[in-house]
């Protein structure tokens, strides 16, 4: 399908039933998913734990995801990291089980310089797939800077790019050196709607995997330029998204769908299980938002 980049996407857990990848439960959250009008979903991402995935486990999540969309909404598989020959293959393989696009993080640890990030994302174009260039320097330790996404713009080399380092400042300068023609989602829950107010496309969020309607709500009322909604929409949030990310992502989230009994809490080291005095507040966020 064509992918229109722009509304709320999903970034998917990938649920665990006793350290194995459990199936059903992925293909019960899809479905949630798409009941709650998420426009798009986004396998094996952070919030996927990818990290922790094998090759073979990655590659059976994308399916999954792809089969159980059955085309009516796109899929954007994660998986590429920061060794790029290996980011080529996964991108290549991600095309091969019918993903509609690839989120590709900046590459973390090696620290490449600007020019390292343009070539390491061109290459992973060959592979014939749109690419949403994925910036979260808090995890990375690489920044990709407002004038780099300019350029691999200018030259069709990414076809969007998600922002998570929550700065209003950063929207405005990539909507500058982009001219408002790449789609820019949100890579932070708690500013989508001034991320959208500055030139942004939508999100992809962590809570919309409990909440979907909620977060399709807060990103068509910004989108609409209705601001008196939308900020009513992401204050209503505020108290789930405090909980959430109370400790790291996807601990909180992974806690919350098991409350709602579409997943277990199961994680993989090193992620351990969410500590017992958040879980009160967890509930009681998600409770108010029933």
């Amino acid at each position: 399908m064509a992918v229109q980049f722009q509304g709320s996407f999903t970034a998917l857990v990938t649920p665990f039933q006793g350290g194995k990848l459990d199936e059903a439960a992925l293909r019960r959250l899809i479905d949630f998913q798409i009941e709650g009008g998420t426009d798009g979903l986004v396998p094996c991402g952070t919030t996927g734990e990818v990290p922790t995935l094998s090759e073979a486990e990655r590659e059976r999540v994308v399916a999954v995801t792809v089969e159980q969309a059955k085309g009516r909404i796109p899929v954007i598989a994660g998986g590429p990291g920061n060794d790029t020959r290996r980011s080529v293959e996964v991108a290549r393989r991600s095309k091969e089980l019918g993903a509609d696009a690839v989120l590709a993080v900046t590459p973390y640890y090696n620290k490449p310089t600007q020019e390292g990030l343009v070539r390491h994302f061109a290459a992973i174009a060959e592979a014939g797939l749109p690419i949403i260039a994925y910036n979260v320097p808090s995890r990375t330790s690489v920044d990709l800077l407002p004038e780099t996404v300019g350029r691999l713009a200018r030259e069709g080399i990414i076809s969007g790019l998600k922002d998570a380092t929550a700065s209003m400042i950063r929207a405005l300068e990539l909507v500058e050196a982009t001219a408002g023609k790449l789609p820019l989602l949100s890579g932070d829950d708690f500013t989508v709607a001034p991320f959208i107010a500055c030139g942004g496309h939508g999100v992809i969020s962590v809570s919309s995997n409990a909440v979907p309607k909620r977060m399709k709500a807060l990103v068509g009322a910004a989108l609409a330029g209705n601001v008196k909604s939308a900020r009513e929409e992401q204050l209503r949030l505020l108290p789930f998204h405090r909980a959430l990310f109370a400790e790291t992502n996807p601990i909180p989230i992974k806690a919350a769908l098991a409350e709602l009994r579409i997943c277990g809490a199961e994680l993989r080291l090193p992620l351990t299980p969410l500590s017992e005095e958040l879980l009160p507040k967890l509930r009681a966020a998600l409770s108010q938002l029933s």
